[in-house]
């Protein structure tokens, strides 16, 4: 997407299914945002042209998602100085515990916002990223607190069934 605000990035295409959570989230809050593969292991170089040049090309936060080794948010993170919010994709070795427990390991002075497993992190990151920007935008944050809004309302509104 043009003038995108937020970049998203991926270890290979079998982690979009996840990672389109994130941009469901900027589509319907109006955030520009642009999505890659990038591949800490296997596409080095264009992690670090990628990371390196973020900023000039007017990224603000980059959402990394990686699966099982899970080095992609921590080798962005050690390469820009943007926001990097790390979201452990599930793996089918160990259901994510090893793509978490890799991002969130990160140590002192390189860090690396780390998320939920999966869907839920997607998610969380992006609204995340979100608050990041609205920090600057006062249009963004009424989005913000009017989809924030719209789910208290709902859980205000749920019933519970009757026993049968």
């Amino acid at each position: 997407m043009a003038d995108a605000s937020v970049g998203i990035i991926m270890g290979s295409t079998s982690d979009w299914p996840t990672m389109e959570h994130a941009a469901r989230t900027f589509e319907e809050l109006g955030v520009a945002w642009e999505a890659e593969v990038v591949s800490a292991h296997r596409t080095p170089d264009k992690l670090y042209s990628y990371a390196e040049s973020a900023r000039s090309r007017g990224l603000k936060v980059i959402i990394a998602g990686a699966g099982g080794a899970a080095h992609l948010p921590g080798m962005t993170a050690a390469i820009t100085d943007l926001p990097v919010l790390g979201v452990p994709v599930e793996s089918k070795a160990l259901k994510g515990m090893d793509s978490l427990l890799s991002i969130v390991q990160m140590p002192g002075g390189i860090p690396t916002a780390t998320f939920a497993i999966g869907k839920a992190g997607a998610i969380n990151a992006a609204l995340f990223a979100v608050a990041i920007l609205a920090g600057n935008d006062d249009s963004l944050l009424g989005k913000l607190k009017a989809f924030r809004k719209k789910q208290s309302d709902t859980v205000k509104a749920a019933e519970l069934p009757p026993l049968s």
